[in-house]
Formats: C-alpha cells, structure tokens, sequence
C-alpha cells in the first residue's frame, strides 16, 4: 500500500465508531484517498456523523502522520489488511483489526503460534508451569502468544525467550506506552525476539475497555489457546471464549478445587476444554495444524528450501501436485479455519449426508482433519 493509501486508511480507521465493517462498507463506495478529501455533505450522504467527520478532516490525519512518523523508525510496521504479510490465521476471524502497529519480527506473526494466558494473581506452581510449558513449545518450534500482563503471561513470555524461542506480546495499549511499567525490560526482550503487537496507535493509553478486545488477537493469532490458571471470572475466559468462536482448541490445566485461580480453568474443562497434564497433551493435539500450518508456508517458496526438504510423498512415491483434487467443490470450501459440517453444506449446497461422506473421503487420502469445530485443510490439498 503507497503512502498516500496507508495515509488514508490510517485516518478511516481511527475515526470514531469506524471498525471493520464500516469501513468496508466505505471502500465499496470509493477508494481511501478519495474518501478522505470529500466534503461533510457528500461524507454525511454515505453515513458518517457531525462528529466523526469532524474528526475524520482534523485528529485523525494529524494521528495519522504521527504514525507514519513512528513506522519510519527501524523494526517498527503498520500492517493494514491488505498486506500480503497480515497474518493468515488472524485475517480470518469476524472482527480482524483492519490496522496493526507492529514492533520487532513482522514475519513471527504468520509463524505457528501458542497463546498462553492466565491469571495475574497465579500461584508459584502457575507461574513455573507457564515458564516450563513456553520454554518446552519454543522447542518444538511454536511461537508463544500472550498479553504481556503480570503472572502468567509474563512468565510465558519469559520461559520462550529463555530458551532461544520468539514470542509475541499483544497489548492493550499502544507500543510506545507499555503497561504494566515494570515489564518494560521484558518488552525490549520481547522486541529482539519476537514481536510487540497492537491495533491502538502508539501514543495510546492503557484503558480497561482495550484489554478485552486485545484478547481476540491473542487468539486470533494463535493456532489454541492454554489456560494456565485462572479464576472464574477473569479476562483469560474472555480469550478462551473468542478462542472457541474463532474454531480454535482451548486447553486447561486443571487445578485445585479450592484454589479460586483455577476454578476458570476447571470450568473450561467441565464445559470441554482439553484437559492438559504435560506439554505433550498439548503438542498432540495441535501437531496437525501446526504442520499445515509449515507445509502451506513452505510450499509458497519452493526455490529457497529445495535443498532442505523432501518432496511430499505417498505410499513412498513423490505426490504429483498437478493430480486433479477429488471434490474440488467441497474442498474449496475447507481452509485453515476449522469449517463445521452443516456450514460446509450450506456454502456447497451440498446435503450434509453427501458432504459427511466426501469428507471421510478426503481425510482418508490426506486432504483434510477433523479438528475441533469442523475440518481444516492440510498443506497437501
């Protein structure tokens, strides 16, 4: 996106009251650039307020050079939702943030991720355990997803990082107002080996009403969600709960029946959270997406791995990717979402019967898996 457009798309986005759809339903009238230039009667003729056009003409494009200004500095990026490099897996969720400020490794935002959250007030087993688990994933080659917040998510962050890993920390703030104060050292940490992540400007205060809305990325970004510790009501069942909308698998640890920090946990279990008992549970269950997840990426620059991987093979012969694909029609339909069975058949407008019969099929021969939620495609397909 040029200068000019990024410009403009930053001054839409900041608009008051102006989220993803909104501003959809303005780029299907006319191009960003030529939004922004058009009078009040013309914008109020296409639905904008007195007040958001009054910031759109003034605030928002001052905003919106303040951040230009700020992704000219070294390792900082303003992703919209056209980049080709907006990450994947977020990209499909309802409510995408149509802008990401992003400081560190852009490319670890479209890497196989692992959210891990929990609770601030965690017990010391918590806390171990959330650094044992990050430092474990980082090994297997997962990045580890988190808030930056006290407990948990900290020592997430911390256990990755300890062991050579990447993490990704996204904030309820902007970049240059890092909260809490005191993991100001972890975010520099984060910054060299991972990313800091967040759709508010960078000048943005922390505000509790930004928390739960970071959590949608968390999962968003994030192939499943584990909960460490945490207490029944708390903002980790606000990301587990956009987790299992977005077709996610949440896991739990179990804890203690008389510890309020994991009576959330517990009930996560209870309602069919995956109930983890090692590192390993978790790997399991997620091993299939994560090498979707590596297969698909690989395979879009075949030229620079040629030297390090081996060609798909089946029954021990090298697959022909120019084999025409069965039920092209229903596995059109299936990507790296997890698609339920009666959704594939509304979109397919085939029977559900028929559709449950295709997709044994093609699970069988490699195509798709079961997940939780539905069926998601693998790289083969």
């Amino acid at each position: 996106m040029c200068s000019q457009s990024l410009f403009a798309w930053l001054a839409l986005s900041f608009t008051p009251k102006m989220g993803a759809k909104a501003l959809s339903r303005l780029m299907s009238i006319d191009s960003a650039p030529n939004l922004i230039k058009r009078d009040s009667p013309s914008l109020q003729a296409i639905g904008l307020t007195t007040e958001q056009i009054r910031y759109l003409h003034g605030e928002a494009q001052r905003q919106a050079e303040l951040s230009l200004t700020w992704a000219e500095q070294d390792s900082h990026t303003i992703l919209t939702s056209f980049d080709p490099i907006y990450p994947p897996l977020l990209k499909e969720i309802a409510s995408a943030p149509p802008v990401l400020f992003v400081k560190g490794e852009v490319g670890c935002l479209s890497e196989p991720q692992l959210a891990m959250i929990g609770s601030r007030n965690a017990s010391l087993q918590g806390l171990q355990i959330a650094k044992e688990y990050a430092s474990a994933f980082t090994k297997h080659g997962l990045v580890v997803t988190s808030g930056l917040a006290l407990g948990v998510d900290g020592h997430a962050h911390d256990g990755a990082l300890r062991a050579g890993g990447k993490t990704i920390a996204v904030l309820g703030s902007g970049l240059e107002q890092i909260y809490p104060a005191r993991h100001r050292k972890l975010a520099s940490r984060v910054v060299e080996n991972g990313a800091l992540v967040s759709e508010f400007r960078p000048d943005t205060k922390p505000r509790p009403e930004h928390f739960p809305r970071r959590n949608r990325i968390i999962s968003g970004l994030s192939v499943g969600v584990l909960v460490v510790e945490a207490a029944e009501k708390s903002g980790s069942l606000i990301t587990a709960r956009y987790a299992a909308e977005q077709g996610r698998d949440v896991f739990a640890i179990p804890g203690s029946i008389h510890s309020p920090t994991s009576r959330g946990g517990n009930l996560l279990i209870k309602n069919g959270a995956c109930l983890v008992q090692s590192e390993q549970d978790v790997l399991d269950e997620i091993d299939t997406l994560v090498n979707w997840s590596i297969d698909n990426r690989a395979s879009s620059q075949p030229d620079l791995f040629n030297d390090k991987f081996e060609q798909p093979r089946e029954n021990g012969k090298e697959f022909n990717h120019n084999e025409e694909l069965p039920f092209p029609q229903l596995l059109a339909n299936v990507g790296i979402e997890a698609t339920p069975v009666d959704i594939l058949a509304s979109r397919t407008n085939i029977p559900v019967h028929e559709v449950m019969m295709q997709l044994l099929e093609l699970e069988l021969s490699g195509h798709v898996v079961a997940v939780s939620g539905g069926y998601i495609r693998k790289g083969r397909g």
